[in-house]
C-alpha cells in the first residue's frame, strides 16, 4: 500500500483519483490532517509516499513560474470561488507532476468526476460556442483532442433529447429489484441470489406497493417522463411477480405523460418468452438484454451462468414479443480478454442489430469479487486500450448508431469512460437524467437513491436502506424520508 499524506481535506478524492490513474497497480490510501491519528499503525509500518503539498501555494508558485506564468493561488477560507480556483490550479499542478513523472497522458486529463459532459452540457446553456468549450476543456484540463469532441458531441445531443421533458414541474421513476441469479465478478450493486429469497419476493413486492402509494400522493401534482426498473435483475422474477409489480405501477401513477418505460431484462438465464409477453403487454417501451461479451469463456469466468447461444435467443424472444427498442450492454477489459475478443464480440452483436449499444469500461469495486481476483491475478491480468474502445465505437456506427450519453466511474481500466450508443429516436431518456441531473428522480426499493433537483440546480438525496430485511422492516421511515426530501 502507498500512503499519501495531504494537509487538505478538500482534496484527498482528487489526489487519489489522479494517483491510481497513473499507477493503477498501486493500493493508495490517502490521509488528511483528521485521518493521521487514526491511522499512526498504518504509517508506521508501510511506506509513505509524501505527497504533503504542505505549500500547495508555493509549489503552484514554482510550477507557475516555470511555465511562464504570474498567476498564482491563494487558498480563502471564506471565498468559495477562491477555493474552486485554488482546488483547479492544485489538480492541473498534479496532474503536470504525474504525466512528466510517469510520461503519460491520461484520455479525460485531470478531470475526475463522473459526468464530464456536465462541463461542455452547462457552456452550451451559457452560449457558449463549441470552439471555446474545446479550447477550455483542452486548455484547463488536458482533455484530448478525441474525447473533448465526443464529450461535446454528447452534450449537444442531449439537450435535442432532453428538449421535450419537464425539468421543474416533472419527474422521473426508478424501481430497484436487489434480487439477481447469481452475482457477477465486477458486480458492487445491492443485490441478493433470488434463489435464497424467491420464497420472500412476495413481502418485498408489498413493501414495494406500499412504497409506490406514498409516493404517487407526494408527486401527484407532477408530471411523470420517464419510468425505469433496474437493479439487480428485475427479470429475475417470475411472470407472475413481475405483473404483480407491473400492473401495481400501472394503477398507481398516472402514465398518460410517460415518454420512455425501461426494463433492465438483463440477463439472458432470467429470460423467458413468458416474462417478455407480460413486460410488452403492460407497455414497457425498451428493454435491456446484455451478454456483457460473447465469449463463452469470459461468461463462465465472470459468473455469468449462460451461454453465449442463449444471449442470442433471448434476444430473439424480445423480438417475437415485439419490441423495437432493445439495449445490448458490453464492458472492455474482462479478464483475459483483448482487442480480438472485443471485435469478435461486436460482429455478434451486429448480426442480432440492437437499437441501442452501452459500451462500460471495466471499473474494479472493492465490494466486488473482482478485487480479490486481482489481487490474485495482478492487475495486468485485465487491460482496456484505445483500440478496444475504438472497436466498440466503429461497431457502433457500423450499425447506425451515435453516442448520446456518457459518464465515468473511480477505477476505471484505461482510465476511459461508458458511452451509450443508439439508433436516432431509441435514445435511453433515464440514462441521460440520472448522468445530468437535471430532473428530480424518484426511487423505490431497496438500495435506490432518490434526487430532488431544484431550480437554482440545487441537489438533495434521500437513500433507502440497501439490506433488503432493513428495507422491508423499516418502510415507514423510507417513506418519511421522501416526506422530507420532496414534501
Amino acid at each position: 500500500m502507498q500512503i499519501i499524506r495531504s494537509n487538505r481535506a478538500q482534496f484527498e478524492y482528487d489526489i487519489h483519483a489522479l494517483v491510481k490513474a497513473f499507477y493503477p497497480e498501486w493500493e493508495l490510501k490517502v490521509l488528511t490532517p483528521a485521518s493521521v491519528i487514526k491511522d499512526k499503525k498504518i504509517l508506521e509500518i508501510l511506506p509513505v509516499m509524501e505527497l504533503s503539498f504542505g505549500d500547495c501555494e508555493v509549489m503552484l508558485k514554482i510550477y507557475n513560474s516555470l511555465h511562464n506564468s504570474e498567476h498564482t493561488y491563494i487558498w480563502n477560507d471564506t471565498d468559495k470561488a477562491e477555493q474552486e480556483e485554488y482546488k483547479n490550479g492544485f489538480k492541473r499542478f498534479l496532474y503536470n507532476s504525474l504525466r512528466e513523472e510517469t510520461g503519460r497522458s491520461l484520455p479525460w486529463g485531470n478531470l475526475t468526476g463522473i459526468r464530464p459532459t456536465k462541463i461542455a452540457m452547462t457552456m452550451l446553456e451559457q452560449g457558449k460556442s463549441e470552439e471555446e468549450i474545446a479550447e477550455f476543456l483542452k486548455n484547463e484540463h488536458f482533455v484530448s483532442d478525441e474525447k473533448t469532441a465526443l464529450g461535446i458531441e454528447i452534450a449537444r445531443r442531449e439537450r435535442g433529447i432532453l428538449s421535450t421533458l419537464h425539468y421543474e414541474e416533472g419527474y422521473s421513476l426508478y424501481i430497484g429489484i436487489p434480487f439477481c441469479p447469481t452475482t457477477c465478478l465486477y458486480c458492487s450493486f445491492t443485490s441478493y441470489p433470488i434463489g435464497l429469497w424467491h420464497e420472500r419476493v412476495g413481502e418485498y413486492l408489498t413493501a414495494l406497493e406500499k412504497e409506490m402509494d406514498a409516493a404517487a400522493s407526494l408527486c401527484q401534482d407532477k408530471i411523470l417522463d420517464t419510468v425505469y426498473i433496474g437493479g439487480g435483475t428485475p427479470s429475475a422474477l417470475s411472470a407472475a411477480e413481475l405483473e404483480r409489480l407491473l400492473k401495481k405501477l400501472r394503477s398507481t401513477f398516472d402514465f398518460g405523460t410517460v415518454q420512455e418505460f425501461t426494463v433492465e431484462a438483463g440477463r439472458a438465464d432470467s429470460i423467458t418468452p413468458e416474462k417478455l409477453q407480460v413486460l410488452h403487454a403492460y407497455g414497457v417501451t425498451r428493454i435491456s438484454v446484455n451478454p456483457q461479451t460473447m465469449k463463452q469463456e469470459t461468461l463462465q469466468l465472470i459468473g455469468r451462468q449462460h451461454t453465449v447461444e442463449q444471449v442470442a435467443d433471448a434476444f430473439g424472444m424480445a423480438r417475437q414479443a415485439g419490441f423495437d427498442n432493445i439495449n445490448m450492454d458490453i464492458i472492455l477489459g474482462l479478464p483475459g480478454e483483448d482487442a480480438a475478443d472485443v471485435a469478435h464480440t461486436i460482429e455478434a452483436i451486429k448480426e442480432l442489430a440492437p437499437e441501442a449499444l452501452t459500451v462500460h469500461s471495466l471499473a474494479v469495486k472493492r465490494a466486488s469479487r473482482l478485487q480479490q481476483w486481482i489481487e490474485k491475478n495482478g492487475v495486468t491480468a485485465y487491460n482496456n486500450t484505445e483500440e478496444t474502445m475504438r472497436i466498440a465505437a466503429k461497431g457502433a456506427a457500423d450499425m447506425g448508431m451515435v453516442p448520446y450519453y456518457l459518464y465515468r466511474q473511480k477505477n476505471m481500466s484505461g482510465n476511459f469512460e461508458n458511452v451509450g450508443y443508439s439508433r436516432k429516436g431509441k435514445y435511453g431518456i433515464y440514462n441521460i437524467l440520472i448522468m445530468e441531473e437535471m430532473q428530480t428522480i424518484v426511487a423505490l426499493g431497496a438500495g435506490s437513491i432518490s434526487k430532488r433537483v431544484y431550480s437554482d440546480g440545487r441537489i438533495e438525496r434521500s437513500e433507502n436502506a440497501k439490506d433488503v430485511e432493513t428495507y422491508m422492516r423499516n418502510m415507514e421511515e423510507m417513506i418519511e424520508r421522501k416526506r422530507r426530501l420532496l414534501g
